[in-house]
């Protein structure tokens, strides 16, 4: 059941939380009155809504919407992950106040991770929309002005080595059989436990890399082909036991529920690891290192390996995201791209995107040299974009030269350079650097609310130096 956004306060909080609204704090009191907008906390409602027919008459309470959308900000804002959340919510009046739970009881950090998992990618995105349409109404978002980047945002992987991915395979494999054979009848699933002998190889694979001779390249392919056929046998056992399962040789006598979970494991991972049995197989036995549609990781299988050209990171395992920015540092779009495509391909996107959200084009558009193009600078043109400013690649012409070092082409190429600095503060700040929601949907939900944190921060900021210089005006005048 939807718990409501009105509630009675207690008579005997009432003296308390007169002193406890008297505790400021400069960055979440204006972010405060941001989050009081009604069209926000009705998107939040809906989401809650629409997880199942009955949730808005039956069931137990859930959060209510004010407090899940502020507890979201929160949590993103501060960096915390959620057992921090529910640490900090307990022991701080400052917090329990701007997420409105005020002497309410704190729910547990598993309550916290059902209700946010309702807010996915979709409804990330009509809340940062709504927050957009908020700086808009605040004239901090003109949009006469547009620049766009890409980045790369990591998943929560690990280094993905042939090696480890079938370590994880024979791991996760082993522990739905285990499940499984808990369940049934004794002696009906035969479990025979491989992760000592899967540690043990992977060790001698590791060792041997390290030995650049013909000898340490024979050790090294002697590990992977005993790691091979040690996975094997246990995806064949896997599949075995599914099979069973279904024919009924293997009864079930306990709870159904664990046994269909972990027969769902299966089905989902055992075609994963006999992926990472082929590319292995390709790489190590056949040299083949440009495998299509290779695994990177088992468990967010949509990672995509990018090279961005760093020095100190030539190989980044996540997915690339494009970041659209407008003025005083309003993330205005996002995109989470799929696979690994140019940054020309994702130009016309970003002016389509600020056209739709700000119903016009911008003035002035710019990009650094991966989005240039002949046809991109045209269609730009056509959009109507009048200072289209992308720095071409290679020899330039006499007329382009020209042209690039005119004064408002460098006054804008100079504004450019600041994305970098917005990426950098969504990374760093706000833990864009890596997703660490689960799967897909969980990696476009995280960069959607660190996008949304950086621009309710964005809009405070401005609102509060407004208020500053019109405080300061008035004592000029007083005096």
């Amino acid at each position: 059941m939807i718990s409501p956004t009105v509630r009675q306060t207690s008579l005997f909080y009432l003296a308390f939380a007169h002193q406890a609204a008297l505790i400021k704090d400069d960055l979440l009191d204006p972010i405060d009155a941001l989050l009081d907008d009604p069209v926000l906390v009705e998107l939040v409602r809906q989401a809650l809504v629409g997880r199942s027919p009955r949730s808005l008459t039956m069931g137990r309470g859930t959060v209510a919407p004010d407090r899940l959308l502020r507890c979201c900000a929160l949590k993103h804002l501060k960096g915390w992950s959620l057992r921090e959340l529910e640490r900090e919510l307990r022991g701080s009046l400052v917090y329990r106040r701007f997420t409105r739970f005020d002497e309410a009881p704190i729910p547990d950090f598993s309550t916290f991770c059902r209700t946010f998992s309702s807010l996915g990618p979709a409804v990330s995105h009509d809340i940062h929309q709504r927050v957009v349409a908020l700086a808009q109404q605040a004239r901090v978002a003109p949009g006469r002005k547009l620049r766009v980047d890409t980045t790369v945002v990591e998943s929560n992987v690990h280094h993905p080595a042939d090696s480890t991915l079938l370590q994880d395979g024979i791991r996760v494999l082993t522990r739905a059989v285990k499940c499984i054979a808990a369940e049934c009848v004794s002696g009906t699933v035969n479990i025979v436990d491989h992760a000592r002998s899967a540690k043990w190889r992977v060790l001698e694979i590791h060792r041997a890399a390290r030995a650049l001779t013909e000898a340490g390249r024979a050790r090294l392919t002697d590990g992977y082909r005993k790691l091979v056929d040690l996975t094997r046998n246990v995806v064949a056992k896997a599949e075995q036991v599914t099979q069973d399962l279904s024919s009924g040789a293997a009864p079930i006598v306990g709870a159904v529920v664990p046994v269909l979970a972990a027969e769902a494991a299966i089905c989902h991972y055992a075609p994963l690891v006999q992926r990472v049995i082929a590319q292995t197989e390709a790489r190590v036995f056949g040299g083949n290192t440009h495998v299509p549609g290779k695994v990177l990781s088992l468990f967010e299988e949509h990672t995509v390996a990018i090279r961005k050209g760093k020095a100190h990171k030539p190989t980044e395992f996540g997915r690339l995201v494009r970041l659209d920015e407008v003025e005083h540092g309003i993330v205005s779009g996002y995109h989470v791209q799929e696979g690994n495509p140019t940054d020309c391909d994702a130009w016309l996107p970003a002016l389509d995107n600020h056209a739709a959200t700000f119903g016009r084009a911008p003035r002035m558009a710019t990009g650094d040299r991966g989005f240039f193009s002949a046809k991109n600078e045209h269609d730009a043109k056509e959009r109507g974009v009048a200072q289209v400013v992308l720095p071409a690649r290679g020899p330039l012409s006499q007329a382009r030269t020209v042209l690039q070092k005119q004064l408002w082409f460098r006054r804008a190429l100079r504004w450019r350079g600041w994305i970098e600095a917005r990426i950098a503060t969504l990374k760093h700040r706000f833990g864009m650097v890596r997703a660490h929601y689960k799967g897909d949907w969980g990696f476009q939900r995280w960069v959607g609310w660190s996008v949304i944190t950086n621009n309710l921060v964005a809009i405070a900021r401005v609102q509060s130096r407004r208020q500053a210089k019109r405080d300061a005006a008035k004592n000029t005048s007083a005096h």
